[in-house]
């Protein structure tokens, strides 16, 4: 790359017509076959769910659900979140997790909390970077991968989060 050229990363929506993207990025990126469930989910969610392009590449994606509490509340959880290796400490993933923190935020959806397999550190600091904090420790989570356990990282979002 030449010096001082910006490189673009852009997202876009997840839809019936580039969903196979997401298929294809999951399958290179994570140990898991995920199921037409996780797919409707992912479509359903809007723009909670976005590819990112570095490039006009597709390198990256979150997929999201929004979930309902007792009570009505609405909080989301982040299904997956993946950047192919060769463009990880881009600032895609930033990009993508910021995304989804800005729409909560505006939304007034105050809580959004994911899975990570306990021995994926990356993972974990990258999220405790965000904000998120180690809420519980579930053992035997995974059926096919190991280890089996994982944590449940949450992060409480308040109005005045929202980035100028």
């Amino acid at each position: 790359m030449g010096a001082g050229r910006e490189v673009a990363i852009s997202l876009d929506g997840v839809r019936d017509k580039n969903v196979m993207q997401l298929k294809k990025l999951n399958t290179a990126l994570f140990p898991i076959r995920y199921n037409d469930k996780y797919y409707a989910d992912a479509l359903a969610s809007g723009e909670f769910t976005k590819l990112a392009y570095y490039s006009d590449i597709c390198v990256g994606s979150i997929a999201c659900r929004l979930e309902k509490k007792e009570g009505g509340a609405v909080r989301v959880y982040i299904m997956t979140l993946g950047v192919l290796a060769p463009y990880r400490g881009l600032g895609i993933g930033t990009k993508l997790l910021n995304h989804v923190l800005d729409l909560c935020s505006k939304q007034h959806i105050p809580e959004i909390y994911l899975h990570v397999q306990t021995n994926n550190e990356d993972a974990i600091n990258f999220y405790k970077k965000f904000g998120f904090e180690i809420t519980e420790t579930i053992k035997n989570y995974y059926t096919n991968i190991d280890p089996p356990d994982c944590f449940v990282l949450t992060k409480f979002i308040t109005p005045s989060q929202v980035k100028k």
